[in-house]
């Protein structure tokens, strides 16, 4: 069913939100988080000031609910555009169905929307739900707005196989300019063997790269499902033409490994690589063998932040954290935050690099040589990435959005870089995994211009909201907080960034895109979303949630929701590879039948939140 909301008494908003946006040069965001260095920082913004924020005249203008899929991806806006005749200033929105989609940027209308194929089901991703019950376009597409193009990658269901598509459409007409490529490749493991890039155990979920006149993308795994065979990939294709780079990037070549465990996925919670202005391509990596012995700096960068040159023909650069083998044995993705890189400095250091992981250890580090790491700060647990702004003083500040709390370093460049906590904010509304995802408005550096926008993640299943906060970026004052959308899958992660632009700010989440601006109200209810279907069990088969107490080879002990201790015996899950690591204190999903003692024999194990609230129920 579609449908379209827009807000009864916006009409007048939405009219001084287009003639404002007119009254000075329009800003496109045509990349994930602004820019390739993933900065997240619009510097262009004159009308979102502080005062405007933070007072009465600021809040929601339109809900546009018709949306046929959930949305990973962010919005990105392009203005100036001539669709069915008529010139719009738009937003792009991609869905898990496989579906783009061409709005009004002001109003939120549909103009054009476009069908990719068929997505694919969570049934046949291994059951993996944290993507919700199909993945499509799970990747924050690029714009050429000078080409007018959108490249975009879509995961589809043909011919009883998974595939995934690279293509470029027109940003007026959302069809293909050229041919649509499959995406394949091969590398070559350490034993001379060719490994072939196998769509059904890769997931695509890093936002796309466009630069040095190539996309780049990268891939990850399903939940950590199929181990044994899922491995890394970086791969790129010449923008016209698509081409495939003579080289790629397969993050682990090891051809054995102690437990046939691989992965070291590119995935950083949707983050996009990163490229500098010379078209170097950053990245970071996430876990491999949980027996914290199979990393190498050769054959496999497991939790490692990379640097490779613009063709990918050459690992430029690497840093692996003392603690790597640890964060391998506690499934603890340095890779589930992304890489930022600044703009250059003043100092001995020009070109630095920040980056966190699940640990929550946030790093500040030298991009020229990534071995070179100035130090390292408690953050919080990050499935997310830092933002950066220049103040009213003119110095470089980062903004880190671990656990629940966006903090605001200020760096000094002055013989070794240094940061300086100046201010802690904790009250982002989140019951998912730590973190989430910022970015940053202001009018170059003019003081009461700069604000910080974050969206927080859902603390229950029910009504699942998520919330857009505003906060002043020079006190850290909070300055706006309302409901911004529903997530109703969550046991997958809302990597819902923030796209600000020309006097609004959009955020897509579940079947929905919500603007906000001057004019808006402060509360308004939003559309209820249905729960999201949940993985189809085989029959005779249970799923239940818990948090693991005691592991002991293949019997986990787990806590249910009632507080009842249930035993799993694991030994199908693992010898099957549908098993993530199980960490002590830390939430997992199990499925599978119940023997004669009550004790389940789990044939699926995988990671689950740790906050009993957003647990969908047991079945």
């Amino acid at each position: 069913m579609r449908n379209f909301d827009t807000l009864a008494g916006c009409m007048a908003a939405l009219l001084f939100a287009i003639v404002t946006s007119t009254a000075y040069a329009q800003v496109n965001i045509t990349t994930y988080h602004n820019d390739n260095l993933r900065t997240g920082w619009n510097q262009q913004e004159t009308t979102l000031t502080q005062k405007a924020v933070g007072g009465k005249n600021f809040g929601l203008l339109a809900t546009n609910s018709s949306f046929d899929g959930q949305i990973d991806a962010q919005p990105l806006v392009v203005s100036g555009q001539t669709i069915n005749g008529s010139q719009h200033n738009v937003v792009y929105v991609v869905t898990e169905n496989d579906t783009v989609y061409a709005l009004d940027a002001s109003s939120g209308a549909v103009l054009l929307h476009r069908s990719l194929g068929t997505p694919v089901s969570v049934n046949q991703i291994f059951g993996c739900d944290a993507d919700g019950p199909t993945v499509g376009i799970d990747s924050t597409p690029v714009i050429d707005a000078v080409a007018g193009l959108i490249y975009v990658i879509a995961y589809s269901w043909e011919n009883n196989a998974a595939i995934y598509r690279l293509h470029a459409l027109s940003l007026t007409t959302l069809k293909d300019v050229g041919k649509p490529v499959v995406i394949s490749a091969s590398g070559t493991l350490s034993n001379g063997q060719s490994y072939a890039f196998n769509p059904a155990v890769s997931r695509q979920r890093t936002a796309l790269l466009l630069s040095s006149g190539n996309i780049y993308a990268g891939f990850g795994s399903w939940c950590d499902i199929a181990a044994d065979e899922s491995r890394g990939w970086v791969l790129g294709w010449q923008a016209s033409g698509f081409a495939p780079l003579a080289s790629n990037k397969l993050t682990v070549t090891r051809a054995t490994s102690p437990n046939d465990y691989f992965l070291t996925a590119v995935w950083m919670s949707g983050w996009g690589l990163a490229a500098n202005a010379a078209g170097s391509v950053y990245f970071t990596t996430g876990n491999s063998d949980y027996g914290g012995k199979s990393y190498n700096k050769v054959t496999n960068i497991a939790e490692s932040a990379a640097a490779m040159n613009a063709d990918l023909s050459k690992l430029q650069g690497l840093f692996t954290p003392t603690n790597h083998a640890q964060l391998d044995e506690d499934d603890g993705d340095f890779g589930s935050g992304g890489l930022m890189l600044l703009p250059p400095q003043k100092g001995a250091y020009p070109n630095l690099a920040a980056t966190a992981g699940k640990d929550g250890n946030f790093y500040l580090l030298d991009a020229d040589a990534l071995k070179t790491s100035f130090g390292s700060h408690p953050a919080g647990g990050c499935w997310c990435g830092p933002s950066y702004f220049e103040g009213k003083d003119g110095a470089a500040r980062i903004v880190t959005s671990g656990g629940n709390a966006i903090i605001a370093w200020k760096l000094n460049t002055k013989n070794t870089p240094t940061l300086q906590a100046e201010y802690q904010w904790g009250g982002v509304a989140n019951g998912q995994s730590p973190g989430f995802f910022t970015s940053i408005s202001s009018n170059g550096t003019k003081a009461g211009s700069a604000v910080i926008w974050a969206v927080g993640r859902p603390t229950d299943n029910n009504p699942a909201t998520v919330d857009l906060y505003a906060l002043n970026a020079d006190t850290g004052k909070p300055l706006f907080s309302g409901a911004a959308g529903r997530w109703p899958n969550t046991n997958g992660d809302a990597n819902i960034v923030p796209t600000v632009a020309n006097g609004l700010v959009y955020v897509a989440s579940d079947e929905m895109l919500t603007i906000f601006g001057p004019g808006g109200t402060g509360n308004a209810e939003l559309p209820n979303i249905a729960a999201a279907p949940r993985v189809r069990l085989a029959p005779g088969h249970h799923e239940i949630f818990g948090i693991a107490d005691r592991i002991n080879g293949n019997v986990i002990a787990l806590h249910k929701r009632d507080g009842a201790l249930q035993l799993l015996n694991v030994s199908v899950a693992k010898q099957t590879l549908h098993y993530a690591i199980p960490t002590i204190g830390h939430g997992l999903v199990a499925r599978g039948t119940y023997d004669a003692n009550g004790v389940m024999h789990a044939d699926t194990v995988l990671h689950a939140k740790d906050h009993i609230a957003v647990w969908p129920a047991d079945r």
